[in-house]
């Protein structure tokens, strides 16, 4: 167990602290004339204008692009799209997201999935009318001047030769993924050359999209562009950001953002954490922990306690949380962790620059069987001990809610 230690000369305010990320983001792009939040460390700082609503900020000594979304107001956004169709194909999670933000806030949206399948359904039971909002796929587009593909990446493949005709010139297509085009060589997903092609990339989940949203929150994410016919591509996209949900947006490119996306999610996002959780695991059950503890000792903490302080205020703040036996333990071992797992990582960014992690997902979630394929592993890895012990664990929790 990690002891939570609240010294009142390190943190003037209770613990823990949830902080509103769109006022301190104001505060950093200085909006407001607030002072710091207490603890937070401002090591941003605003250079000059760039596009409207966006600034030059320093992040640790690099200047990077960022826009933010007080200078769209719903007036002027309404207005920037009047003549505009936003053609929404797929209707997955970010397409459920995006799609009902959009439309919340006043924009003619327009859906477009395969007639009748189980994400017509969906639509029609979120409030889209067949003939009026809601078109088979092929439709959609020809209605459409925003063309926003948010099929699955294997979906974007497979339907691409379909599609590509009807992405006519004046169109512009829009992406929240840069894997189709990045990795056209596997994909066969190559633009035309007389279209906008812009990409908003929201660091999250569908749900999550919609649910900072309906706070008025908003999520960060990633904007970006292929290529810029009208000389406005950028413009649109941080438009759009802003009118599907996003809060702050970071510039990078088609190629950066896949990068780091499927390295992420094979890392500490997803792949690595499940690893390290059940190798930690695993050890404590071999020396006679119980199930309970090793759940308690490697997941519980970290996610209900200990975890939700790096994101409210970073890992030094977490650490001086600790006790001082934590503390020291924690800084002695994590450059050995680091050494260790940096060839790793090394390893994992390579094979996604190389293509290797693109084909291996485009050849499993091309198949078939796909859907009975993922349920089978994800089924084994709720059968693991780890994972049944944690059910028990968090039936425990005093705001427990059935599962």
């Amino acid at each position: 167990m990690v002891h939570i230690v609240c010294d009142p000369a390190l943190f003037p305010t209770p613990l823990p602290v949830i902080f509103d990320e769109v006022s301190v983001g104001l505060y950093r792009l200085g909006f407001e004339n607030t002072a710091p939040l207490p603890g937070v460390n401002l090591d941003i700082s605003v250079k000059t204008k760039i596009l409207p609503g966006g600034a030059t900020l320093n992040f640790a000594g690099t200047e990077e692009a960022v826009y933010e979304r007080s200078d769209w107001p719903l007036s002027k956004l309404q207005d920037y799209f009047k003549d505009d169709t936003l053609a929404l194909i797929g209707y997955g999670s970010q397409g459920h997201g995006q799609g009902l933000n959009a439309r919340d806030n006043g924009l003619n949206v327009i859906i477009g999935v395969r007639k009748d399948g189980e994400s017509w359904q969906q639509a029609m039971e979120d409030g889209w009318i067949p003939g009026e909002t809601l078109f088979p796929i092929e439709e959609a587009i020809n209605r459409g001047t925003i063309i926003m593909n948010l099929l699955s990446d294997a979906a974007q493949s497979q339907t691409w030769p379909t599609i590509a005709p009807l992405i006519t010139k004046g169109k512009t297509l829009y992406f929240s993924h840069g894997f189709s085009v990045v990795y056209k060589e596997d994909t066969k997903v190559i633009p035309p050359k007389d279209v906008d092609v812009i990409l908003v990339a929201p660091k999250g989940s569908g749900r999550t999209v919609r649910t900072l949203f309906k706070e008025g929150r908003g999520i960060n994410s990633s904007v970006a562009v292929f290529q810029d016919v009208t000389g406005k591509a950028m413009e649109k996209a941080v438009a759009i950001g802003v009118a599907i949900g996003s809060g702050y947006m970071y510039e990078t490119t088609f190629e950066k953002e896949v990068y780091s996306d499927l390295y992420g999610e094979r890392g500490v996002l997803l792949g690595a954490i499940q690893g390290l959780f059940c190798a930690q695991y695993k050890v404590l059950r071999a020396n006679g922990h119980s199930p309970s503890e090793a759940f308690n000792e490697t997941v519980e903490e970290a996610t209900q306690s200990l975890y939700p302080l790096i994101g409210e205020k970073g890992m030094d703040y977490m650490y001086n949380a600790c006790s001082t036996t934590a503390r020291r333990g924690a800084l002695d071992w994590a450059p050995i962790f680091e050494k260790t797992n940096t060839p790793i990582f090394e390893q994992l960014y390579e094979s996604v620059r190389n293509g290797t992690e693109t084909r291996k997902a485009l050849e499993f979630n091309g198949r078939s069987t796909y859907r009975q394929d993922l349920a089978k592993e994800l089924k084994e890895i709720d059968d693991q001990e780890i994972w049944r012990a944690g059910k028990v664990v968090r039936s425990l929790r005093p705001d427990y809610k059935p599962e």
